[in-house]
Formats: structure tokens, sequence, C-alpha cells
């Protein structure tokens, strides 16, 4: 009877991480996307493969934390306020790139190079294990 109380309890707790998860990154990316000059969704259905890319590599670059805060924290409240700090971080890294490092980026990615996409590409995902590891320490 025990087991079945330590496996509902597990799987419950699952669920519940589960969908924070998943709720947090459809945020994560609908934010983002506001965040950017350009449409996404649009360039991303017209084929723009750096759209694709960019977006994607952000996605990855926001779900590396998040899964590490899932690992490190022990409330619901602290890793809601790990994801949202993951969040910001990777905005910030995604907004120093488009107008320090290459102020025409915006630009290249609705044109579709795929040099500055990999590049942001790059930072985003840099940024995301970077910020996965530092919540662990």
């Amino acid at each position: 009877m025990n087991e079945d109380y330590s496996f509902l309890t597990s799987a419950t707790a699952f669920v519940v991480a589960f969908v924070a998860a998943g709720l947090l990154t459809i945020a994560f990316k609908l934010i983002y996307q506001w965040a950017t000059p350009y449409n996404e969704r649009t360039l991303i259905r017209e084929g723009n493969v750096a759209a694709a890319v960019t977006l994607g590599a952000a996605l990855l670059g926001y779900i590396f934390p998040l899964a590490s805060a899932l690992e490190h924290t022990v409330s619901l409240v602290e890793f809601a306020v790990w994801a949202l700090l993951a969040g910001v971080i990777q905005i910030v890294a995604f907004t120093i790139v488009r107008q320090v490092v290459m102020r025409d980026f915006s630009d290249r990615i609705v044109r579709g190079e795929l040099a500055a996409a990999i590049y942001m590409a790059s930072i985003s995902l840099g940024v995301g294990l970077l910020n996965a590891a530092c919540m662990s320490a």
C-alpha cells in the first residue's frame, strides 16, 4: 500500500511540474516573440529557416535552465522565479546581440541569413547552458 501512495505522490508531482514547465515555456515563447521586432510565426510559415533557428535555439536556451531549476528547486514558487530569471536572461542576450553586436540582425533574419541565425543560436544555447549550470551551484 505504501508503494502505491509513493507512486501516486511522485506521479502527481511529475504532472504538476511538467504542466508548469510547459505553461512557462509557452509564456516565454510568446514574450520572446513579442520582444523581437519581426514576426517569427509569419517568417517560419513562409519557410524562413533563419527565423526558425533563432526561435528554436532561444526556446532550448530557455528550457536548459528550466530543466535545471526543476531538478534543484523544492517549491513551485521557487521554480517559477528561476524560470522568470531564465527568460529575462535570454531576452537580454537577444537584445544585446540585436542592439550592440549586430545592429542589422533583425533585417538579416527577415532576409533568411543563416550566418546571423547560427550566431544568435550559439549565443542563446550558450547563455542557456551557463544559466542552467549556475542554478546548480
